[in-house]
């Protein structure tokens, strides 16, 4: 029998190196590949709920593709010695929208009432995001009119707001803005100076600056207090980790029709008139009328074969994984950085939700990379040091581990947001519909703002019942507004 490589052979041999050529240069085809109605890259939030969503809009055979091996996409948990720390730290509601694509869920969760904090500049832990009493009153009389005369200043100049410092500088004024820290948490938090921060963002994710500050806004939440309004509980993971939450969810995406396709590193996307396909480094080919990516923006240009003239920026984080015991100096059990010193930016006090082991407390510290932090060793260096100068963590300090994750999040440097608009909607020329924290470029705080993002995205909204729809979109509006506690 002849083979197929003796013919190939024997064409080459026969036309020369074109024919080769000819050969190997063939347009990807359909042919011989798993066909779906729709692929979706990236099995986390923003993945799932589209899964959900186009289940709604009767798609019937959905492939969900991702090169971890678990679901949930940077909810990423690390357990060793009988503790389990979370990549950041993440706060579920029980009113979420997540829990109406995923109703089974909810049993899963743990009930918590975290409490919020800050170090500030002072060497005081005090109330996250401001406290009048910490960061105005206790500045003394001379401070108290600088606070005062900085703002009216900030007012009165009105210049044209170009960037984040701008920003929180007219409405809470330079020297409360150094004062309280606030200045140095968003260098960390977004991994540039404020004042190299897009401005877009700083409307976007900043807005609470505006709502504090103003009268307007302040008599506003005044009357907001006497409305009646939807209280929610607070959420967490279950203690196993991620995968016991996530599960349930899998199960059920799969009961109706949703192929997982996890550990799966795609190495090309092509298309084939109206097809996409996908070729994974290893496997069968997959292949679909539509695409829909949550993975970074620049990934997705690499693997469709597209120049990108600027590469988007992302945060690095490293997740630092301690257990403790002694005296940790304070009782709030997530603890944010607003101090002049370190790279970290934010502690979770995870025996606080799910108890001590053996006696020892333990907790994750995000910290975000930097020229001089670049690696596990260094951050952890640093962070001992800095909270011994703090007198905090007074005891037996043990690192059990850590992580470091590239792409966290977006950073928002000038023209960021607009840049990535354009490379958006040139997938979208492409046909490729990318959308969500990644996909988007699009920082989101909370499973409920990935969500909505995600529901939005596909032109989808959940029936509400007429006497609640109203409130609950004030309702999301608002929680829009809030400092980002939960992620």
């Amino acid at each position: 029998m002849i083979s197929i490589e003796s013919i190939v052979s024997l064409l080459a041999n026969y036309g020369g190196e074109s024919m080769l050529d000819s050969y190997k240069l063939q347009p990807e085809t359909a042919s011989e590949a798993d066909v779906y109605d729709a692929i979706i890259l990236g099995a986390g939030i923003t993945g799932l709920v589209a899964a959900s969503v186009l289940l709604r809009q009767n798609s019937t055979r959905i492939a969900i593709i991702d090169e971890y091996q678990h679901i949930g996409g940077n909810h990423i948990d690390w357990s060793a010695n009988g503790f389990t720390f979370d990549i950041g730290s993440l706060i579920f509601q029980d009113d979420s929208p997540l829990l109406k694509h995923f109703p089974e869920l909810l049993e899963h969760y743990v009930h918590i009432h975290p409490t919020w904090g800050r170090l500030n500049p002072q060497r005081k832990i005090t109330r996250y995001p401001i406290s009048i009493v910490d960061d105005i009153l206790r500045a003394g009389p001379v401070g108290i009119c600088r606070i005062a005369l900085s703002i009216i200043h900030a007012r009165i100049r009105r210049r044209r707001l170009r960037n984040a410092k701008d920003f929180a500088r007219f409405w809470i004024g330079g020297y409360l803005l150094k004062r309280s820290g606030l200045e140095n948490y968003m260098a960390r938090f977004y991994g540039v100076p404020p004042e190299h921060i897009d401005l877009e963002l700083a409307e976007k994710r900043m807005m609470w600056i505006k709502e504090h500050s103003s009268l307007r806004g302040l008599l506003r939440k005044m009357r907001q207090r006497k409305l009646p309004h939807l209280k929610n509980k607070q959420l967490a993971r279950p203690k196993e980790g991620y995968a016991a939450l996530y599960e349930p969810a899998k199960i059920g995406l799969i009961e109706k029709g949703v192929t997982f396709r996890l550990g799966t590193l795609i190495s090309k996307v092509a298309k084939d008139n109206e097809q996409f396909i996908l070729t994974p480094a290893q496997g069968k080919r997959i292949a679909a009328a539509r695409v829909i990516s949550t993975m970074p923006i620049n990934i997705m240009y690499r693997l469709c074969g597209l120049e990108q003239e600027k590469p988007l920026e992302t945060i690095t984080l490293i997740s630092l994984y301690f257990s403790f015991s002694g005296d940790r100096g304070f009782t709030q059990s997530i603890l944010y950085n607003f101090s002049y010193e370190a790279a970290w930016k934010r502690l979770t006090i995870y025996s606080d939700f799910y108890g001590r082991n053996e006696g020892r407390e333990y907790f994750a510290v995000e910290v975000v990379s930097n020229d001089t932090i670049t690696s596990i060793e260094l951050a952890e260096a640093e962070f001992r040091a800095h909270v011994a100068s703090n007198a905090i963590f007074n005891g037996d300090l043990k690192l059990e581990g850590g992580q470091v994750l590239k792409n966290a999040y977006p950073i928002y440097t000038h023209g960021a947001p607009a840049e990535a608009a354009r490379q958006i909607d040139r997938l979208k020329q492409f046909g490729i519909e990318s959308f969500g924290r990644h996909g988007a470029f699009n920082y989101q705080p909370t499973a409920r703002v990935s969500t909505l993002e995600a529901e939005r995205a596909l032109g989808y909204r959940h029936p509400e019942p007429a006497d609640n729809s109203e409130r609950r979109e004030q309702q999301d509006k608002r929680l829009e507004l809030i400092p980002c506690k939960n992620g």
